[in-house]
């Protein structure tokens, strides 16, 4: 009762004044002055960051994409070129931007589920559960304080004895509500963080699309001007491999899938394969008839002269199946691989690679690797190990962005032996790398 009584005197020390944070020390008073800033900034932005939004909250990536109007513009824009005959440029670059307002459709939705989950339910959390506690302890402080001051006021009265009791109620509550306080002060930079992390997701966000529109908007623009120079229907060689792709509306490239679906039944065991020359007019011919769309598959039954036409395809296409851009990923993937014992973090670096690879050269080339991976597994007949596949291939997978015969030098030299360090382990870790989609034995 002793210790009570002491500590309602120390409290009638503070003087006249009712100001709960009488009790609390400097630093955390300024604290105190910034939950309910905090408070009301979370609210308004989470408030604003949802009108932002142009889909509903709580859905998946998938049922998103389909309420954006990008999307509902894209439907509108396949609606559209079906009115179209199939020569006509306009519905080539309808197909297209249906094709890229689909996929900006995606990535928006993507993009507002990650905003939803790593920024918005943390903004709303702090806003409406974790901060008004703390406010509403303060609340709870101040009554309690107020109280004590009024008791002081009446300890000389008979009414003292009920109050004897509650000092120690009253530490229990500031030592709570100063914990409040300094849980707030050490989250303080996580919270700040939710906005940096807003901006980071704003970022990625815009940088994917513009990198996407520039990419294939460029290549939109060089197959409009292939078309009217050589007004060649169905040309497939030599072609983007994007615009081939939603020309002919595949996810495989016509060279690539025929090619390897002639090779799974007539080439798997012939030595040599991909490194044997075949008659360069059988190669034409064949090369003729995949440009032409139209392939008798009973016609080529050299599995060299195939192999031949899949090495040409893959080697004239504008940009590498791998990519300009990450032409030194590749090989930083490649050293990792070279430096490093676990085989786990060796295949990590090539995950991280192949996710940067846009959708549709992953998918090519997931589809060529397993294929090649099924041909290795026959090398005690054909000769054909993952080393050698990546000598006579590699270089037409990946090559740096350069023109002339310094590029030519560079495919010969230097760069080739680097592309089969590359290569090889794709072709020999297949099954880890590119676990999804279909079996190169039942393509």
């Amino acid at each position: 009762m002793l210790k009570s009584f002491n500590l309602l005197k120390q409290l009638g020390s503070v003087g006249k004044s009712q100001d709960a944070t009488d009790l609390l020390t400097e630093d955390l008073v300024m604290v105190e002055q910034r939950v309910e800033p905090a408070k009301k900034a979370a609210q308004v932005i989470h408030k604003k960051l949802l009108g932002c939004l142009q889909s509903q909250l709580g859905l998946d990536t998938e049922r998103r994409m389909k309420k954006l109007p990008l999307m509902l513009l894209s439907v509108s824009m396949a609606e559209s070129f079906k009115d179209f005959d199939p020569d006509s440029s306009i519905r080539k670059v309808l197909e297209m931007c249906c094709f890229m307002e689909s996929h900006l459709a995606a990535t928006l939705s993507d993009f507002e589920l990650k905003l939803e989950k790593e920024v918005l339910e943390p903004l709303n959390k702090l806003s409406e559960e974790d901060l008004p506690e703390i406010l509403k302890n303060k609340k709870q402080f101040a009554k309690l304080t107020m109280d004590w001051h009024n008791a002081r006021n009446k300890w000389v009265t008979h009414s003292v004895c009920l109050y004897l009791t509650d000092p120690i109620c009253s530490r229990q509550y500031t030592d709570q509500y100063s914990a409040d306080l300094y849980h707030f002060a050490t989250k303080e930079d996580d919270y700040a963080n939710y906005f940096i992390r807003l901006l980071e997701l704003q970022a990625e966000h815009h940088k994917n699309s513009h990198d996407f529109l520039e990419r294939n908007i460029s290549e939109l623009k060089d197959s409009q001007t292939d078309s009217q120079e050589n007004n060649y229907k169905g040309k497939v060689y030599g072609e983007p491999l994007l615009t081939h792709l939603y020309n002919s509306g595949r996810e495989i490239a016509v060279p690539i899938q025929e090619c390897v679906h002639m090779l799974l039944h007539t080439g798997m065991r012939e030595e040599g394969l991909f490194r044997l020359a075949a008659a360069a007019s059988v190669v034409k011919r064949l090369k003729s008839s995949l440009d032409g769309g139209v392939v008798n598959h009973s016609e080529f039954t050299d599995p060299h002269a195939v192999a031949g036409a899949l090495k040409s395809y893959l080697r004239e296409l504008p940009e590498p199946l791998m990519t300009f851009e990450l032409y030194n990923d590749w090989f930083q993937a490649c050293l990792y691989m070279i430096s490093e014992k676990e085989l786990t973090d060796k295949l990590e670096q090539f995950k991280i690679v192949l996710k940067k690879l846009p959708s549709e050269n992953y998918n090519n080339l997931r589809y060529l690797v397993q294929f090649l991976s099924c041909l290795s597994e026959q090398q005690s007949v054909n000769r054909m190990s993952p080393s050698n596949i990546a000598i006579v291939l590699g270089p037409n997978l990946l090559w740096p962005r350069m023109e002339g015969e310094a590029a030519l030098l560079d495919m010969a030299s230097a760069s080739s032996v680097q592309v089969v360090a590359v290569v090889e382990p794709l072709i020999q870790h297949s099954s880890s790398l590119f676990h999804e989609g279909t079996v190169p034995h039942s393509m």
